[in-house]
């Protein structure tokens, strides 16, 4: 049973540090948000656990852009959500004779044309 409570104990610790992760976002100030993800880096770094090590690392390569998302507060939804609709215009012709053809459907899908 021991190896079931250590278990436990890593995945309450990991989701405790997702949690604070997400208090970036609440953040005041561009300033406040920097420090508070410094901080959340340190220990996220140090916690020994490798998944939240991997996530801590992939932030710190795009440190300048998570830094900016709080400056802007601009994401990628609308983006991802074009994409979506233009992957399954794809799925569904099943491939297009020419690709001036799909470059037509991906706009005329997304801008619910006819």
């Amino acid at each position: 049973m021991a190896g079931l409570s250590t278990m436990h104990l890593k995945s309450a610790r990991a989701y405790r540090i997702r949690l604070a992760l997400t208090e970036f976002f609440a953040q005041p100030s561009v300033d406040a948000a920097e420090q508070y993800l410094k901080r959340w880096y340190c220990w996220a770094t140090h916690s020994r656990l490798e998944p939240i090590i991997r996530v801590a690392k992939t932030i710190e390569s795009h440190w300048a852009g998570t830094i900016s998302w709080h400056a802007k507060s601009i994401n990628n939804g609308i983006l991802e959500g074009t994409n979506s609709l233009i992957q399954a215009a794809k799925a569904r012709a099943r491939g297009y004779r020419t690709t001036d053809n799909f470059i037509t459907m991906g706009y005329l899908i997304p801008g619910k044309l006819e």
